[in-house]
């Protein structure tokens, strides 16, 4: 696969990314073991091994570039060797583990992804643990590597070169020593005198397009702005930042009927996603009562991602483009019926006005940043998160067809998304053989009581349900 430069927002989150607050997501897959014979942690892991070897993506690293100073391009890793990137766990608590595993930040010397294979007692379900980091993923492209490694989508391995297995005197790269590598492994940007100049006409018919861009990007900055100065949600959903911590976190699941959901929409309008939105507001504010915390006042305001199409032509043209919406979500409102259509009416105003505006879509300001500049800039924008929004809650798409691993059916799946400086909470939900899976992964200081509050998901929607009649 050819060097290609990591998209404006890929970018962004690559030098976003520190180890107290590592840019990666994660999804947790649970199987149900096999009655005719034990789990073979080992086994299962080399068999993620030999597949996670087919996916040539994830035979590549980051690698900066000289060309368009401060970017970075996606290069075949000279060292390459998945048995560093797949592990056999054995640990009772997998909740535990996945909180662990999801706190420890990945080596940036190497292809950004892992996989770990979780057995916990001899009679319970088996997991697995995919992180990517932000940069190589978003919820699609995720779910696109996760089913590559599974029955369905695996493929055998591409015929490669023999080449010898890393050992202890081979280590992965690190700066500098790009240069002793043969020229046909080295990083992209480095061939100058082979690069194209673009075409004069290109540039001025382009003039038009880059006007409009302009004007957009000045439209959300402003909208940005505006937002930041509106009050913050809760105090408990802030996490303090100290120098060098701030890494440890919780994990906690959530599983909710389809039906459940469809039969509320029904009855009271709207979208199966408002329902969802408005169970969220509901566990909040329950879970903020449990606490002893008053949910009156402001409530949190919730970035919702909403993937777009790259435009073709533009750098890094398989990467992430992502927008988003920015939503108050009403905690204060005791009535779980007057919760939802105030979620209904803010995600009416936000889908009027489009996934491209707003402060919602700050993410496309990536695209007007030079490569450069992200650099320097990812500090600020680290810091500045909590000034935006409170909570993310995204939604990630997931087949719906039954899905298994050396046979044994996969019976949940629940992604996770990262943590932002200075928040507390990042909510994740995938659909999967009739049921919402939601993934919880929060701040140990700040929510320690993950659990709580995804038990609070299940009463929030029992009252909604109530409400309904």
């Amino acid at each position: 696969m050819a060097d290609e430069h990591l998209s404006a927002l890929d970018l962004a989150f690559w030098n976003l990314d520190s180890p107290g607050h590592p840019m990666h997501l994660g999804a947790v897959a649970v199987f149900d073991r096999d009655p005719q014979r034990p789990v073979d942690a080992d086994g299962l892991a080399a068999l993620l091994t030999a597949r996670a070897e087919a996916v040539p993506r994830m035979r590549q690293r980051v690698k900066d570039v000289w060309y368009g100073v401060g970017g970075a391009a996606w290069a075949a890793d000279a060292y390459f060797d998945a048995r560093r990137h797949v592990h056999a766990v054995r640990r009772a608590d997998a909740r535990g583990a996945v909180a662990d595993l999801m706190s420890r930040p990945m080596d940036r010397h190497r292809p950004p992804w892992e996989v770990y294979v979780i057995e916990g007692a001899p009679d319970a379900p088996f997991h697995v643990l995919v992180k990517l980091h932000h940069a190589l993923a978003d919820g699609l492209r995720a779910v696109e590597f996760g089913a590559a490694l599974l029955d369905q989508g695996a493929r055998p391995p591409a015929p490669t070169a023999a080449a010898p297995a890393p050992t202890a005197a081979a280590p992965a790269p690190r700066a500098g020593a790009e240069a002793a590598l043969p020229a046909q492994v080295r990083g992209p940007g480095i061939h100058l005198p082979g690069l194209p100049l673009p075409d004069p006409r290109q540039v001025v018919a382009s003039l038009p397009d880059r006007v409009r861009e302009a004007g957009r990007a000045l439209g959300i900055g402003s909208a940005v702005l505006r937002a930041s100065l509106d009050p913050g949600g809760p105090a408990a959903l802030g996490a303090a930042w100290t120098p060098g911590g701030g890494a440890e976190r919780r994990f906690a699941t959530a599983s909710l009927d389809v039906d459940d959901l469809h039969q509320v929409r029904k009855t009271s309008g709207g979208t199966v996603n408002d329902v969802v939105m408005a169970v969220v507001a509901g566990a909040l504010r329950r879970w903020m009562q449990a606490r002893g915390d008053d949910p009156a006042g402001p409530g949190p305001r919730a970035l919702i991602p909403v993937a777009r199409r790259r435009r073709r032509g533009v750098r890094g043209g398989r990467g992430n483009r992502i927008s988003g919406y920015l939503l108050r979500l009403p905690v204060g409102e005791p009535d779980p019926l007057a919760r939802l259509r105030d979620v209904r009416a803010g995600m009416d105003r936000n889908k009027d006005a489009g996934p491209d505006s707003g402060p919602g879509a700050v993410a496309l300001l990536a695209d007007s940043v030079p490569p450069l500049a992200h650099r320097f800039a990812a500090p600020l924008l680290a810091a500045s998160a909590r000034l935006l929004f409170d909570v993310l809650v995204t939604n990630v798409p997931m087949l719906d067809v039954p899905l298994t691993l050396d046979g044994c059916r996969m019976a949940e799946l629940y992604p996770i998304a990262p943590l932002a400086r200075g928040q507390s909470l990042a909510i994740a939900l995938s659909t999967y053989r009739r049921r919402v899976h939601i993934g919880l992964l929060a701040d140990a200081e700040s929510l320690p009581d993950a659990d709580t509050l995804a038990a609070a998901l299940h009463g929030a929607l029992a009252e909604l349900l109530d409400a309904c009649g």
